[in-house]
């Protein structure tokens, strides 16, 4: 079973975002079209990333997905439930970290943890864990929510989502507001869930950390996919920058496999490499080569040619 499959799931929305047939609008307004058509499956076990810029499309779906909102074609399912029959059953065996979580500022972080574990129905097994990795002393849950920072807030975010060892979490810009430590607590938190088997739905518009963490990749544009691959795959075609300092003849690259953007000047050799780099590695053998630098293949580098392939402009 996958722990989320999406068919044809669609949202579009009417004028100023008010759903297309209200009859008290009149002519039904230009629709909004927030998700086209998404088709995606999340295997159990695995860290999927869903990536995209704000406004592609990315938080619409995971409302769907909870049962949030309604699409208005299509089907989504999570964990073999129906997202809009079944949304608070979902709801009762994930986990999940919205984009800008708001919480109650009147509550104490510990009595704001207690409450959302209630909601969940499951006891809070793994809070203690949590709060030691990510330095939420009992001092600092004893403090009332109004005095956290935009940082402690995410902690506190990440806590609800995980305390109560969801099946599935599904985690919305999760380290937004993280010091680049807390960044690195959480992620080792990822690696200990996915060693256990549980499966992780990234959503983030932070290329460097879908890259970190995630098995596979959903580029989403426009409420479009554009792109659904292995992560090693997709890195494993983007070109990767090479830079030589020589003393002496350079190699010659013309021609050779994967090989472009050949610039020679000054005694120094830039090139893109694509896919395998040995044929440039048996090309270059025996120069008179004092420095070499390959930049290693970056999800930005595809991230972007997946935009500029849908829309060159």
């Amino acid at each position: 079973m996958h722990a989320i499959k999406t068919v044809a799931l669609t949202k579009h929305y009417g004028h100023h975002g008010l759903p297309v047939h209200l009859p008290f609008l009149g002519p039904a307004p230009q629709p909004i079209r927030a998700l086209e058509s998404l088709d995606i499956a999340v295997r159990e076990g695995e860290i999927f990333g869903f990536l995209g810029p704000n406004g592609a499309g990315k938080s619409t779906t995971i409302r769907l997905l909870l049962g949030y909102l309604h699409p208005t074609a299509g089907e989504g399912r999570v964990l073999g439930l129906d997202s809009v029959r079944d949304s608070v059953a979902i709801r009762r065996r994930i986990g999940y970290l919205p984009g800008g979580i708001a919480l109650y500022d009147s509550l104490t972080g510990e009595r704001l943890l207690d409450y959302l574990a209630e909601l969940s129905g499951r006891p809070p097994s793994r809070r203690a864990e949590l709060c030691e990795r990510l330095e939420l002393s009992a001092r600092t849950l004893g403090r009332l929510v109004r005095d956290y920072s935009r940082g402690m807030r995410q902690k506190i975010g990440i806590v609800q989502a995980l305390q109560h060892e969801p099946e599935l979490a599904i985690l919305d810009e999760p380290t937004e507001g993280l010091d680049p430590l807390m960044q690195r607590a959480f992620y080792e938190i990822l690696d200990k869930l996915k060693a256990e088997g549980r499966t992780i739905f990234f959503s983030s518009h932070v290329l460097s950390e879908v890259e970190r963490v995630c098995d596979r990749v959903a580029i989403i544009r426009q409420g479009r996919l554009v792109a659904l691959e292995e992560m090693a795959k997709l890195l494993a075609r983007r070109k990767r920058n090479v830079e030589m300092r020589l003393e002496g003849s350079p190699p010659r690259l013309e021609g050779v496999t994967g090989v472009s953007g050949v610039v020679i000047a000054d005694g120094r050799v830039t090139c893109r490499v694509e896919g395998d780099v040995r044929p440039f590695l048996a090309a270059i053998s025996g120069a008179p080569i004092v420095d070499l630098t390959i930049e290693p293949a970056h999800l930005e580098e595809a991230f972007l040619e997946f935009y500029e392939e849908a829309d060159p402009a």
